[in-house]
C-alpha cells in the first residue's frame, strides 16, 4: 500500500473532478486525481453554463479565460416546427445577472479546468491510468485501489476522503448501491453534431425549436471567428421520442437517415436547418437516460458528485453546472467542518436534496415545457397568432419554475452567499 498525505482522493478528472480540485487548493486542501484513461483528450460538443455556473467559476478566477474560448449567450429563444416565434428572453449579463451565460465546447471547458489544475496544482496532480477498482475504508481513512488500462494492479492509495467523480457508470456509485440497474431511458434518442456557418440571429442565441412528437432542435454558438470569413462553430442537437434507446456509448457515430426526414423542411429565414446538419464533420448519437435520484451519496469517508450522484437528462442546459455547484459546496464544506465525514454529511443534506429537484424537473418541465405546450395546444400547426394558443405569461411562467429549481433566479442567485 502506498501511505500518502494526501487528505483527499478525487476519482474522474471530468468538469466535476477539475472544478472540485481547484477548489480545493482554493480552500488550502491537498487533494490528488485519478482518471481511468491514460490520456487526457478535449472531447465531446457544446455545453451551456448558466450563470450559477458562471458564478462559481468567476470565484476561481477562470473569465478570462472562458471568454477566450466561449461565446456569452444573450437570449434563449423558442420557436416551432414551422420556424414561428414562441418565446424570448435575455440571458446571462443580458438579463441583469452579474455573472455571464456560457455556450462552450464541452472540450474547450474541460482544457481550461485542466491547464488551471496542472498550473495550481502541479503537473503531477492528475494521475492518468488509474481506473478505480473499489475503496475500502476504516475510523481514520479511505484505502482506494486502482487498475491500469491492460488490467494490471497498481499500488493503492490511502486519504482521509474519497470523491466519485465518475460519471454515469462510476464504479464508487456501483460500490454504493450495488443492486441498482441500468440507467432510465427517457424515450427520447438524441444526435449531437457541430458545423462551421454564418452567425445567426443575435449571434449568441441559444435556439429551441420544435417538440420531440415531431423533432426537436436545440441550436447554439460555441466558438466564435473560427475562420477567415468569421463563421463561428455552432453546436446542435435534435432529439426524437423512440421506443428503443440508442447504445450508451458517446462516440457512437449516427446516421443521418435516423433523424434526418424529421427536420427535412426546416428551411427558415433565420437559419436552413438540413443545410447546417449536413455541413458537420461528424455526428454522434446517444439515448437521453438519467438514474432515479438515490437516498444519499455519503457513506462514512466516501461520497459522489457530478454525474457520479445525479445523471439528469439533458433538457436543462443544467448537467455540468450542477457537477460545478456541487464541486464547490462540498469544498466549502470541507474549509468550515474539517476533512472528514461531517463535512460529507453536511454536503449530503444541502445538494442531495436541490439536485433530486433539478432531476426531475429535468424529466417533466424544464425550460423546453414552454415549446410542448406550444405543441399540444396548436396541434403542431402554424398559429395565426400566439396569444390566441398560450399567454406570455404562462410560458415566462415555465422559465422563472425552472430558475428557481435549478438555483439561478437572479435575485436569490445575487444574495445567496459563497459557498467558499
Amino acid at each position: 500500500m502506498n501511505e500518502t498525505s494526501t487528505p483527499v482522493i478525487v476519482m474522474g478528472a471530468g468538469i466535476g473532478g477539475l472544478t472540485l480540485a481547484l477548489s480545493l487548493h482554493q480552500a488550502g486542501i491537498r487533494c490528488r486525481i485519478y482518471e481511468a484513461v491514460p490520456e487526457l483528450k478535449p472531447l465531446g460538443v457544446g455545453i451551456n453554463l448558466l450563470p450559477h455556473a458562471a458564478r462559481e467559476l468567476d470565484e476561481l478566477g477562470l473569465l478570462p479565460a472562458l471568454d477566450a474560448v466561449a461565446v456569452r449567450t444573450q437570449e434563449a429563444v423558442f420557436f416551432n416546427a414551422h420556424g414561428q416565434l414562441v418565446f424570448r428572453e435575455a440571458a446571462g449579463t443580458a438579463a441583469g445577472y452579474d455573472w455571464p451565460q456560457y455556450s462552450i465546447h464541452r472540450g474547450d471547458l474541460h482544457t481550461v479546468l485542466l491547464d488551471a489544475v496542472r498550473d495550481r496544482l502541479g503537473a503531477d496532480s492528475v494521475v492518468c491510468g488509474h481506473r478505480c477498482a473499489g475503496v475500502e475504508q476504516d475510523d481514520t481513512g479511505v484505502t482506494a485501489r486502482f487498475v491500469a488500462p491492460d488490467g494490471a494492479r497498481l499500488p493503492s492509495v490511502r486519504a482521509a476522503l474519497a470523491v466519485g467523480c465518475d460519471g454515469i457508470h462510476s464504479v464508487l456509485r456501483k460500490q454504493l448501491y450495488p443492486k441498482e440497474g441500468a440507467p432510465r431511458y427517457s424515450g427520447v434518442n438524441m444526435w449531437r453534431g457541430t458545423a462551421k456557418h454564418k452567425p445567426f440571429l443575435t449571434g449568441a442565441s441559444m435556439v429551441r425549436a420544435g417538440w420531440l412528437d415531431q423533432g426537436k432542435m436545440v441550436i447554439y454558438p460555441i466558438r466564435n471567428d473560427v475562420d477567415a470569413e468569421g463563421n463561428q462553430l455552432i453546436n446542435w442537437v435534435a432529439e426524437i421520442h423512440a421506443p428503443q434507446p440508442a447504445l450508451q456509448d458517446w462516440s457512437r457515430p449516427g446516421r443521418l437517415e435516423d433523424f434526418m426526414p424529421a427536420f427535412e423542411n426546416w428551411h427558415f429565414d433565420w437559419l436552413d436547418v438540413p443545410a447546417l446538419i449536413r455541413s458537420s464533420d461528424a455526428i454522434l448519437e446517444y439515448p437521453m437516460v438519467d438514474q432515479d435520484p438515490l437516498p444519499r451519496w455519503t457513506h462514512g469517508r466516501l461520497t459522489l458528485l457530478g454525474d457520479a450522484a445525479h445523471p439528469m437528462v439533458p433538457r436543462g442546459s443544467n448537467g455540468a453546472g450542477q457537477a460545478i455547484i456541487d464541486a464547490r459546496y462540498l469544498a466549502g464544506a470541507l474549509h468550515r467542518l474539517g476533512v472528514g465525514p461531517e463535512a460529507l454529511e453536511d454536503y449530503d443534506r444541502a445538494r442531495v436534496q436541490a439536485t433530486t429537484r433539478v432531476v426531475l424537473t429535468n424529466r417533466s418541465n424544464p425550460p423546453d415545457a414552454i415549446l410542448r405546450e406550444v405543441f399540444q395546444r396548436s396541434g403542431g400547426k402554424r398559429f395565426e397568432r400566439l396569444e390566441d394558443v398560450v399567454s406570455t405569461a404562462e410560458l415566462q411562467a415555465i422559465s422563472d419554475h425552472y430558475k428557481r429549481v435549478a438555483g439561478y433566479e437572479p435575485a436569490a442567485l445575487k444574495a445567496r452567499p459563497s459557498y467558499l
